[in-house]
């Protein structure tokens, strides 16, 4: 599908004595549609754009598709006679299980398991999900369907929602929001635990000489901070590198075809390299997306633990 959207674009810039710009074309399909492609236009508001772009429309995809998948699984298993659960009902309180024995409970303790589980059963499912729609080509499928059939224009709904990438975890700003849930729950969790005082109080240990407390404070207060922004960089970086790995492999398609002006050389290549590495890191992808969902979860379990028992 990638060859299929870039095929005539390489034929044209050959004719107008361009060449293929990889980088270009690899960031349109990772990005953001941004503010040269909202999909729905808003006002501006204290300096903030509140346009619609594809990334929020694919937290609201996520959101949807997480909340009906769940509620009618739910609701189904609640209605019937037996209490064995099957199919994906199965598959779901197998998470929830894993969530709650594995991660939450070895990290918060059995007190507050249930009242913890919920936030980082959340956290894990939409992370997953959010991850997982992104390694689905629905865009593409629809791009091809536009050429073909559709015909509609660039400014256009469906012309406006080719641009940009599909998996919205891949983006700074959604896995900060994500990884600022975590950091107000880590002060609502020792609160909750200690009282509002006394988990400050926790950040440091008690008992040392006065003079070490000038040096551990500001690095205890710069330790809060990093923990969000090391759950940023790490789920944002992962789900867009291994997009940007495989586009840059089909790109050697485009290349080879310029560098030589015979497009057999450039499906030789597509063929022999391209095809097989990116079918490679795709299978990647496929175990990447589900290590990033445990991992955000299950640092997450970590740090609100550590506010918890800070003793330990």
């Amino acid at each position: 599908m990638f060859g299929q959207e870039h095929a005539e674009a390489v034929q044209s810039h050959g004719a107008a004595g361009e060449k293929f710009n990889a980088g270009t074309v690899i960031i349109e399909h990772v990005s953001n549609s941004g503010i040269d492609h909202p999909l729905i236009h808003l006002p501006t508001i204290a300096g903030i754009d509140l346009s619609v772009t594809k990334h929020v429309l694919m937290l609201w995809v996520v959101a949807a598709v997480l909340f009906l998948s769940v509620t009618v699984a739910v609701r189904r298993y609640l209605k019937q006679d037996r209490l064995i659960p099957s199919g994906f009902m199965n598959g779901l309180e197998f998470v929830v299980e894993f969530i709650r024995d594995s991660i939450v409970q070895p990290n918060v303790g059995k007190k507050w398991v249930l009242t913890w589980t919920p936030l980082i059963l959340t956290l894990f499912l939409f992370i997953l999900t959010a991850n997982a729609i992104g390694m689905l080509p629905i865009f593409e499928v629809i791009e091809l369907l536009n050429r073909y059939v559709l015909h509609m224009g660039p400014e256009t709904f469906v012309g406006k929602l080719i641009h940009g990438g599909s998996t919205a975890t891949g983006n700074f700003n959604v896995t900060a929001a994500l990884a600022t849930i975590t950091f107000v729950a880590i002060i609502v969790a020792g609160t909750k635990a200690h009282g509002f005082v006394k988990h400050w109080a926790n950040l440091v240990p008690h008992g040392l000489n006065p003079a070490i407390y000038v040096i551990l404070i500001p690095i205890e207060i710069l330790g809060m901070f990093v923990r969000p922004f090391a759950l940023t960089m790490r789920l944002a970086a992962n789900m867009t590198g291994g997009h940007i790995a495989i586009l840059t492999l089909l790109s050697f398609v485009f290349i080879f075809t310029e560098l030589f002006q015979h497009a057999a050389a450039g499906f030789g290549v597509g063929f022999a390299v391209a095809l097989p590495l990116a079918g490679a890191i795709s299978g990647l992808e496929i175990i990447v997306v589900i290590v990033q969902a445990y991992v955000f979860t299950l640092l997450t379990a970590v740090f609100v633990g550590m506010a918890i028992h800070a003793h330990h």
